[in-house]
């Protein structure tokens, strides 16, 4: 007669032994024979009587727990919602979320137990670094506004946690001595002096200032399409290239598509042109000045013409005037107070 017990099976080597494992809940533990051998039934009821076999089995190594925090992220990017971020954008939520996750735990608690308060704390932990306190909350709110959309969730515990105030005034703008200080270190010809001029006589961010190259120019116009929300909200803009920008470009050694290259003579990354331009910032002793602070310059110099924020805005591509008018606050201000200077001067004449 044929002996058979629970949870055993055979496994055949290469040479044909047959061999007896007593498997369950993912664990395996060979068994003395043959089959139905004193030997065998002792192996049996030890393996049967160890305390794993009444424990229920772990989950495997890099599963997530349905309905907790992980596992709303995993649905999140797999959505459509996140598919229409452009892939920088993804990247950075993508941090922020994992980040978040990992903080004591976050991402293997039920999300749908998470409230406004403890938002609210982990931000308040961050306050040294309100602009990342800021953008964790931000992020925590499209989150949740997926989960609200696609049913997932009741509610968003992220809409009500307040900004904390952070520097009203952003990124420093250059002065017209620090960008004379600047030049003064970079002559004309070098490639830090072309990613100044690039920068300052077109107002653009440096994801689109890395990529500009002849291809772009037409009819003595920079046209080109934004690189920020290029996948959601394409911005193409026309910028007439000035006659300095020009100068410069022609008395500069540029790459095949692209103006700017690295010392390898390829195109610079995103990352890599905000590093060097930094060291560049550095060797003219400007350590407060950027690469961003220079189109926020960019921005002034209009202003402080005249022009209005409608005009500004179609050479920077802002879509609001909200930002340009944080931007251009303190050459408006100066404008406006010049324009009032002159009223009471012709006033007492």
């Amino acid at each position: 007669m044929k002996f058979r017990l629970k949870y055993v099976v055979e496994d055949t080597d290469r040479h044909g032994n047959v061999r007896l494992y007593y498997r369950r809940h993912g664990r395996k533990v060979r068994l003395r024979g043959p089959a139905g051998s004193p030997e065998f039934l002792a192996d049996y009821k030890k393996a049967a009587a160890a305390p794993s076999d009444a424990q229920p089995r772990k989950e495997r190594a890099g599963r997530v727990s349905k309905d907790s925090f992980a596992w709303l992220c995993a649905q999140y990017y797999k959505s459509a919602m996140w598919a229409s971020l452009d892939p920088k954008t993804q990247k950075t939520r993508r941090a922020i979320l994992e980040r978040f996750a990992l903080h004591k735990g976050n991402g293997e608690k039920p999300y749908r137990m998470m409230l406004a308060r403890h938002i609210r704390k982990r931000r308040d932990e961050m306050i040294a670094t309100p602009e990342a306190a800021n953008s964790m909350v931000k992020v925590l709110r499209q989150l949740f506004r997926f989960a609200v959309t696609y049913d997932l969730a009741d509610t968003n515990p992220a809409k009500d946690v307040e900004l904390l105030k952070s520097n009203p005034e952003g990124y420093h703008s250059w002065t017209l001595a620090e960008i004379e200080q600047f030049e003064r270190t970079h002559p004309v010809g070098s490639t830090a002096r072309l990613a100044l001029a690039l920068a300052l006589y077109t107002g653009q961010r440096r994801s689109d200032l890395v990529l500009f190259g002849r291809q772009h120019v037409q009819d003595g116009w920079l046209v080109f399409t934004q690189q920020k929300g290029k996948g959601r909200n394409p911005v193409r803009l026309e910028i007439p290239l000035v006659p300095e920008l020009q100068r410069i470009i022609e008395a500069s050694e540029t790459g095949d598509l692209t103006f700017l290259v690295n010392a390898y003579g390829r195109p610079f990354t995103n990352a890599g042109f905000g590093n060097r331009f930094r060291k560049w910032c550095d060797e003219a002793g400007l350590g407060n000045c950027s690469v961003h602070g220079l189109r926020k310059a960019a921005a002034a110099r209009p202003a402080e013409l005249g022009c209005t924020e409608f005009e500004i805005m179609a050479i920077t591509g802002h879509q609001t005037s909200k930002e340009v008018t944080r931007y251009t606050k303190a050459a408006s201000q100066k404008v406006r107070a010049q324009a009032a200077s002159q009223k009471m001067r012709a006033a007492q004449s």
